[in-house]
Parts: structure tokens; C-alpha cells; sequence
């Protein structure tokens, strides 16, 4: 038995580690080889690896072990371990509070932390993420699992991605539940954070999302108006009676100023997210103000975040807030 699994280990210290660091035994990529009656088999760990070459390395070990004197068959399990993988929900209440912009600038912002970042959006009915990332192309797929393509140094899923942009989605529940899950569980590759921008209100895309695969946390977008705020209760309370952690309230078009005089004025109000989340005991996150500037960068496909001055700062300084909270709720949640 000792010289059989000696001779699969030395057929396996032939294969170079795609992640680098050497052979696939000597960085611990395959694991626990047996032989029985002419049956070789073995753990294989493909954590972060894209679906394209976990299939290479799959073929190369059957391959190896297959011109190994005495072995009939491979047999290889493979295993990834998803727990690195932190989802963030953004969500509102109501819809037209920027939560889209918000999603994608969030994303980018990450990604320039050094995070590795993909962003999905969730919006079935009224996806935004392909004009606002300027990413319009449709993905490929393999082995059904579609490849996320890569904008501003993240990648980006959209279902509007997938469908003519005039047409309207007449989909029931479980045809956008079927959409969510084509997207959550893409080939997303070693990112580390996954950003879901989510469609407004209360519905089975938020359920489904919280059911099944259960967000480290939320971040709740909202205009600093009575009645944007009340509909962002009511998005706080979903998730938190489902134990998905707030991680904090932004508050967004809070302040606009004139280009014309430089005068401040605030037609949605200002502060009143910052006091809402004061009252529910929840992290404020940061103001957006309500810019021409903005509005332009996202119709043009080019988000503030993935530029240089003040409202790219913001957006900094958000990403640096929500990563703080995910990482102190860690500390005392099961993720």
C-alpha cells in the first residue's frame, strides 16, 4: 500500500501548482491519495481557482495517474472553501435614492483597498450596473457557470448583461429567484467580497439572497428625506429579523451646490439618515452630496470611486467604513 501511494505521489510532484509555490502535493492542492483495487483517488482543493483551469488540473492528474502502472481508474474529489467569500447586501427601501451608484462605487472603492471584489447586480427588473460600469458585453459561460467580466478593476454580473435593454422582464418569483442564483453562483473566481446590489424594497430577490446565501451584512442607502426614511426602516427591520447584520446607513443627494454660485442647498433635506441611524442604534456610514458630477460619471460608465479627488474620497472613505464593520461583526458572528 506505502509503495502504490508512492507511486501516485510521484506522479502527482510532476504538476506545477497553477496558483504557483510548486507541485501540487508540496502546496497541499492534493491530498489524502489511496489505491484500492486499481482505484486511485484523492482530495483536491480548488478554492478560488476559475472553473477553466480547475478543468485543466483536473485532466492533467487523470492524466498522471492514469500512466501509472496498476491504476484502472481516477477518482478525484474536489473541494473549495467558500467561508473567505463575504457577501454585502445594498439595499433600500424605495427605489431612485442612488443605491445603484452606491453599489458600484462601493465595489470599486474596495478594490482599490487591495480587495479582490466582484459585483452583482441584483436588480432583475431594472438592472443599472452595465450603464453605470460601462461594462455592456455578455458573458461567457463554462460548464453553465457564467465568467464575470471585469470593469474598473472588479468583476461585474448583470442581467443586463443577458437581455435587450428595451425589453421588459415580465418574470414571476421563481423566474428571478432561477436569474439570482445564475449570478451569485458564478465562476467568481479568488474574490473576496462580493457586493450585491439589490432591488428596492422588501421582495423574493431579498429573501432569497438572505436564504440562501446569508449576506455577512447590509448596507442601507437613503435620501435624507422623511419619506425615503421610512422605507429604509422597513428595509433595516427585513434584514434584521432575518440576523443579517446592519452594517451601517449611507445617506446619499444630501447637500447640493450651485455651479453657477457655490451656494449650498438641500433640496432632500440633510442629516436625517445620520439621525435615523443614530435612533436605530446602527453605524452612519458617510453623506453623499447630490452632484451634477456624479450623475454625469455614472451615465458615462466611469464611477467617481474609480477616479482621483473629493468624491472619490467619499466613496473611500465609505468602502473603509463598511469593511471595519464587516470585519468587527466577524469578530463576533458566525459568517
Amino acid at each position: 500500500m506505502t509503495e502504490n501511494v508512492d507511486l501516485i505521489l510521484d506522479a502527482l510532484r510532476t504538476i506545477e501548482d497553477p496558483s504557483g509555490g510548486g507541485d501540487v502535493v508540496a502546496t497541499g492542492r492534493a491530498a489524502a491519495p489511496r489505491l484500492e483495487q486499481g482505484i486511485a483517488s484523492l482530495i483536491l482543493d480548488v478554492t478560488g481557482m476559475p472553473i477553466a483551469t480547475r478543468k485543466k488540473l483536473e485532466q492533467q492528474i487523470s492524466a498522471a495517474l492514469g500512466a501509472v502502472a496498476g491504476i484502472s481508474e481516477v477518482r478525484i474529489a474536489m473541494t473549495a472553501d467558500k467561508v473567505g467569500r463575504t457577501i454585502i447586501a445594498v439595499g433600500s427601501g424605495k427605489g431612485g435614492v442612488g443605491k445603484s451608484t452606491v453599489s458600484a462605487n462601493l465595489a470599486i472603492a474596495l478594490g482599490r483597498m487591495g480587495k479582490k471584489v466582484g459585483l452583482v447586480d441584483a436588480d432583475i427588473y431594472g438592472p443599472s450596473q452595465p450603464n453605470i460600469m460601462g461594462s455592456h458585453d455578455k458573458p461567457d459561460a463554462v460548464d453553465k457557470k457564467m465568467i464575470p467580466l471585469e470593469a474598473h478593476g472588479i468583476k461585474m454580473l448583470s442581467i443586463g448583461q443577458l437581455v435587450d435593454p428595451k425589453r421588459a422582464l415580465a418574470w414571476r418569483g421563481p423566474m428571478a429567484t432561477n436569474a439570482l442564483a445564475q449570478l451569485i453562483e458564478a465562476d467568481w473566481g479568488d474574490s473576496e467580497l462580493i457586493v450585491v446590489d439589490l432591488p428596492p424594497g422588501t421582495g423574493d430577490v431579498q429573501l432569497s439572497l438572505i436564504q440562501r446565501w446569508k449576506p455577512a451584512g447590509a448596507v442601507i442607502v437613503s435620501t435624507p428625506q422623511d419619506l425615503a426614511l421610512i422605507d429604509a426602516r422597513r428595509a433595516i427591520d427585513l434584514f434584521t429579523k432575518m440576523d443579517v447584520p446592519i452594517l451601517g446607513l449611507v445617506e446619499n443627494m444630501a447637500g447640493y451646490a450651485c455651479p453657477h454660485c457655490g451656494e449650498i442647498s438641500d433640496p432632500f433635506g440633510r442629516g436625517g439618515a445620520e439621525t435615523e441611524a443614530a435612533e436605530m442604534g446602527v453605524p452612519f456610514l458617510g453623506r453623499i452630496p447630490l452632484t451634477l458630477s456624479i450623475r454625469e460619471a455614472s451615465d458615462a460608465g466611469t464611477p467617481p470611486a474609480a477616479g482621483q479627488g473629493e468624491e472619490a474620497d467619499i466613496f473611500e472613505h465609505i468602502a473603509k467604513a463598511v469593511l471595519d464593520e464587516v470585519n468587527r461583526k466577524r469578530s463576533t458572528i458566525i459568517v
